[in-house]
């Protein structure tokens, strides 16, 4: 971990984020006191496809008209 004040982070921001994406921490202070720290963002999960596949099938008439007594109970 390195910590810098603010005209150091501002002038070597480049230098700083090539040292944060390399797995460091820096800490930038104001007059000695901490206000920020600079972390790597971890990379996002990836999603994998198809883990349910097989837990539903859709029924042959998925798409078939409604009951009539099904249809009544709507309004219009």
């Amino acid at each position: 971990m390195v910590e810098v004040n603010i005209h150091q982070a501002k002038t070597q921001l480049s230098d700083l984020l090539r040292r944060v994406a390399a797995g460091e921490e820096v800490i930038i202070a104001r007059a000695g006191t901490p206000v920020a720290r600079l972390v790597p963002i971890e990379a996002p999960a990836r999603r994998l496809l198809g883990l349910d596949q097989g837990l539903y099938v859709v029924p042959e008439d998925f798409d078939a008209p409604l009951p009539e007594e099904v249809l009544s109970e709507f309004d219009g």
